[in-house]
């Protein structure tokens, strides 16, 4: 197993990394359980999965297990991220009588992740709550650094909290039952990582590519331990987004907007992001901050990867209209993450031209 630390004073928390760290009782979790009322949150696929692999991880049927064990189950998928389905949880919460001593076990992917979290940031003024990642995006990304938000139909995660878990238990084990698009959205994390931050990592995520399709052990757990150590470097920086965080964004300015544009749940968070990315090189290259040659690297890596390497063919208005909804927007006009150079981050506003010329030179023909 593998143990990394997020630190943020007396909000600071581990990351812990290993193969089949559900199929026993884990101390960890159990310290954190124990005589308390939990509430596992999660959807019918996931649950029917793991759901009582975690309830022996936790100790649920020991002495010094939790008091009370509640399982509550949401809809699946990115469309489901609304008010509707967290307001599941307040409903089972308080109808078992859940007080706010209580911890909530995320299990799940991103959208189980961030609507848990959001849950037990604002149920009876913050509650604590565990992060169990089930999918290699939530696990590299969605579950460190204590974002937790829903989304809104004019646009994505807009309604939201900081509010950090208390333990991120990674099973890299969980990932071999995802199907092969939930795989190739991870990766776009991970290049993201790469490119932000460490060259030398987004050229080994290629070598080790095959490996980390098959979801090889080895491979991929310390795959995750270099994207996690990446993100809580960030995090223990700028917990808040007030300044260095938002380099994280990288291709999510355009992403979101294909998110929101198409529907939430059409394309996959990676996916949308994979397609981000390459603009926001793209637009980089035209703001002179890389090469040409830089550009060709991540288009090259998102096919290797499974990824798309353009985004929907609507015209430069559609995509400025939705993009003006960005989080990173500042009274409407949006804000860019952009390399200069390869393997690392800035955030700029840009001139229209350019950013026209991306794009329409980087939409499916």
């Amino acid at each position: 197993m593998i143990r990394l630390d997020v630190s943020l004073a007396e909000r600071s928390y581990p990351i812990l990394i290993g193969d089949g760290l559900l199929e026993a009782p884990l101390p960890a979790l159990q310290a954190l359980a124990s005589g308390r009322q939990v509430a596992i949150v999660s959807n019918p696929a996931i649950f029917a999965l793991y759901g009582a692999s975690t309830r022996r991880c936790l100790g649920a049927d020991g002495a010094a297990g939790p008091s009370q064990v509640l399982d509550i189950l949401l809809p699946d998928g990115e469309a489901h991220k609304d008010w509707d389905s967290l307001n599941l949880i307040f409903d089972a919460l308080l109808a078992a009588r859940f007080d706010r001593h209580c911890l909530l076990l995320a299990l799940g992917g991103g959208v189980i992740g961030d609507m848990t979290g959001f849950a037990a940031a604002v149920y009876q003024r913050g509650v604590e709550f565990v992060q169990i990642p089930t999918t290699l995006l939530a696990q590299v990304d969605s579950s460190v650094g204590g974002k937790t938000a829903i989304n809104h139909p004019l646009g994505k995660n807009m309604i939201g909290a900081f509010h950090q878990p208390r333990l991120v238990l990674a099973d890299v084990a969980t990932l071999r039952t995802l199907p092969p698009r939930e795989l190739s959205a991870g990766l776009a994390e991970m290049l993201k990582h790469g490119a932000i931050a460490d060259p030398a990592y987004f050229d080994r995520l290629l070598t080790d590519l095959a490996a980390l399709k098959a979801c090889e052990p080895r491979a991929m757990m310390a795959a995750v331990e270099r994207s996690c150590q990446i993100k809580a470097q960030v995090v223990a920086q700028d917990e808040r987004e007030s300044g260095l965080r938002a380099i994280l964004n990288f291709g999510h300015t355009f992403g979101h907007a294909i998110e929101a544009g198409l529907g939430y749940g059409q394309w996959l968070h990676g996916e949308a992001v994979g397609a981000g990315m390459v603009m926001a090189a793209d637009l980089s290259q035209r703001l002179g901050l890389i090469t040409d040659q830089d550009v060709a690297r991540i288009r090259s890596a998102n096919q290797a990867a499974g990824l798309p390497v353009a985004g929907p063919a609507w015209p430069p208005e559609r995509y400025l209209e939705l993009m003006s909804g960005d989080k990173k927007s500042e009274q409407g006009t949006p804000k860019f993450v952009l390399l200069s150079p390869f393997g690392k981050a800035v955030v700029r506003k840009v001139p229209d031209e350019p950013l026209r010329q991306t794009l329409q030179a980087c939409v499916q023909a």
